[in-house]
């Protein structure tokens, strides 16, 4: 009796650690919410079904409604790779135990990419001051709050330098994706919104209807190309395994179809990936500082002590983050 009770609890423990084993080649990918789900399932999956090949790992796409419900997927280890916009990134790398390991690369092989304003194309509304009125008879469509270019962009850039807060400024103001945004400029629910080059070069190629309603009338300055971040948490040898995937896809360095794999990469508008790591959240660190400094040197109802005491702190750490920034350039 007692041999048969061993020869059971071993093959407990044995099952166990299979399930545990298991589990652990499981990885979960989260998406962030730029699109619809099924767009995003669309140009995503053959990606990960590629990275499933190659790793050995079960690569599972994970979408949330929002950009926090990814940043909290990582946070509570349901989610423990994502593609992230940086503003999102800053947030898992700050709070989630995230860490950038690679970079997208735009299909055109430009360094970053840009926050556009849209107004439909027959508007009358010609520049960014134009738009600016603050007299409440417009309406403005923003980004998801952890959304780079959809809302920390145009919040330092457009409105932040100005002193300008969009809800006093605008009849209303909404919080949406890219696509939603640039549909509701195109069907003139909306006066205008925030989006970015890349997407509207999605809405181009997969609703050209839609992009021929809408004109730009701000561009940004620069920001960093999108980072893919996993927990920092992961065995060494799955994030070797993820490592080299990326590094080598649609590369000459790749053992699968570089020409197929290319293909697949510029459905979602971009090149073969480069290394990188969270230094590249610099700049939007600096964004993120000055977009405070900018709301506290707005705010009407503090004294200029009051203010001091506020701004000190923040200029102390925009002027770290611009040194390791001017550091990190140069090496």
């Amino acid at each position: 009796m007692n041999a048969i009770l061993k020869s059971m609890a071993a093959m407990s423990v044995a099952l166990t650690l299979s399930s545990a084993a298991l589990a652990e080649e499981t990885l979960n990918f989260g998406i962030i919410s730029t699109e619809s789900q099924q767009n995003l399932k669309t140009s995503w999956q053959p990606l990960l079904d590629d990275m499933k090949a190659k790793t050995g790992l079960d690569v599972k796409p994970f979408f949330a409604s929002d950009y926090a419900g990814i940043i909290e997927g990582m946070r509570f280890n349901k989610v423990q790779v994502a593609w992230y916009g940086n503003k999102s990134a800053m947030e898992a790398v700050d709070r989630a135990d995230g860490e950038i390991f690679v970079q997208s690369v735009p299909k055109g092989g430009e360094p970053g990419y840009w926050s556009v304003i849209l107004v439909p194309k027959d508007s009358p509304i010609q520049t960014v001051d134009e738009l600016l009125t603050c007299d409440k008879t417009k309406s403005f469509g923003l980004g998801d709050v952890n959304s780079t270019s959809g809302y920390l962009v145009p919040m330092t850039f457009v409105f932040g330098n100005r002193g300008i807060d969009p809800k006093t400024c605008f009849k209303t103001v909404t919080n949406a994706n890219h696509e939603t945004n640039a549909l509701a400029v195109a069907n003139r629910q909306v006066d205008a919104a925030a989006n970015n080059t890349e997407n509207m070069a999605l809405i181009k190629q997969n609703n050209p209807a839609a992009f021929e309603k809408v004109r730009e009338i701000w561009r940004s300055p620069l920001i960093p190309s999108d980072p893919i971040v996993w927990r920092k948490d992961l065995p060494d040898a799955t994030k070797t395994k993820i490592r080299d995937f990326f590094l080598t896809y649609g590369t000459e360095k790749s053992t699968g179809d570089v020409a197929k794999e290319k293909e697949i990469l510029a459905g979602l508008k971009w090149a073969p990936f480069r290394a990188s790591d969270d230094r590249q959240l610099l700049p939007i660190r600096v964004m993120e500082v000055s977009k405070s400094i900018a709301k506290i040197n707005a705010d009407a109802t503090l004294t200029a002590e009051a203010k001091a005491e506020q701004l000190k702190p923040l200029n102390e750490k925009k002027a770290a983050y611009e040194a390791e920034l001017a550091a990190a350039t140069k090496g």
